[in-house]
């Protein structure tokens, strides 16, 4: 792959800070109160799910543009779950990818739709085989 962008973070675990390297990142991290933090600050999940929900959304706006669909009101929402991993007894993620669709992209359209970029989408590349992703469309 030649990249034509580089994102740059750092963190010093759930408990303390991320840090983008231009700054314009900058949370605390705490553990959410279902893993026993205190939940004042943003865990991984939250980014991840920030961030496979724009990226998923954006693919989207290519697939869309392709075949000429209008998703002018179509919001995607990502589930990031935490959960122990049967196989190793660490911890694993699931996605729930979520997508609700206006009238003309109810059924079969909007799942197809869905279909295509999950096959597209850079995230969903990166974590396929690896995670289980489940697709929604309503």
């Amino acid at each position: 792959m030649d990249a034509i962008y580089t994102a740059v973070a750092t963190a010093n675990g759930r408990e303390g800070r991320a840090v983008s390297s231009d700054g314009r990142l900058d949370l605390p991290l705490a553990h959410p109160e279902a893993l026993g933090g205190n939940g004042q600050g943003t865990n991984p999940e939250q980014l991840f799910a920030a961030g496979y929900a724009a990226c998923f959304a954006s693919a989207m706006g290519v697939i869309a543009r392709q075949e000429r669909i209008d998703i002018s009101e179509v919001s995607v929402t990502a589930e990031v779950s935490i959960g122990k991993d049967a196989t190793d007894g660490g911890f694993g993620l699931a996605v729930v990818m979520r997508a609700e669709f206006p009238d003309h992209l109810q059924g079969e359209a909007g799942l197809t739709l869905l279909k295509k970029t999950h096959a597209f989408c850079p995230y969903s590349k990166a974590t396929r085989g690896n995670i289980e992703v489940e697709l929604v469309a309503e």
